[in-house]
């Protein structure tokens, strides 16, 4: 039974793994930060970062690693329920990103610097607007939602780093389709290398 996988189980497989990681990694980060710091006024997140590379990788599957990776985040804080809603769909703001990836294309956030940049901050800044808008749509008071931008404010440096060793690593930062065909045809231009 050793024949090839297809797209359709690789993506899968993939999508499965970055969600662990995400899993994995939102969980220890929320809970040290909620055990260690627990009067800090400001918290940190893999999940922009994650669905930012999931959604070059897989476009726009990554909803499924936004809205999994609110949840994560409220389970591990002990949250209620009215914020698991709050961070799951609010998280889903990500995807107004996509079309700029897209028309952009995954090759530029190699290339230059300051796009990546944007994508990394426009990622977390769709989210917390995402989360703020649904804070609102559940009654929040106006005056609470500058929290969902200030209280994130680290995530912001924390998803640029992660992006930037990510165009450093070959393969990570692309459009699987793409780096499938470019490691089954080794003499295929654009090979993506760093």
């Amino acid at each position: 039974m050793g024949g090839k996988r297809t797209i359709r189980q690789y993506r899968a497989i993939d999508c499965s793994l970055f969600a662990l990681m995400l899993i994995i990694f939102e969980t220890v980060i929320v809970r040290a930060a909620t055990a260690w710091f627990p009067k800090e006024a400001w918290m940190v997140s893999v999940v922009p970062a994650v669905t930012a590379v999931v959604m070059v990788r897989w476009g726009p599957w990554c909803a499924v690693h936004a809205v999994l990776g609110g949840i994560v985040t409220v389970a591990a804080m002990k949250g209620n329920g009215t914020q698991f809603l709050v961070y799951g769909i609010g998280n889903l703001a990500a995807l107004a990103v996509w079309p700029l990836v897209r028309k952009r294309g995954w090759e530029d956030l190699h290339r230059n610097g300051l796009v990546l940049f944007l994508f990394g901050a426009l990622t977390v800044l769709a989210m917390q607007a995402g989360r703020a808008l649904a804070a609102l749509a559940a009654g929040t008071p106006p005056e609470g939602l500058l929290l969902f931008v200030t209280s994130d404010a680290v995530t912001y440096i924390f998803t640029l780093v992660i992006l930037w060793i990510t165009t450093r690593l070959d393969g990570v930062l692309e459009d699987q389709k793409h780096y499938l065909g470019r490691v089954n045809d080794p003499g295929r231009e654009g090979d993506g290398s760093r």
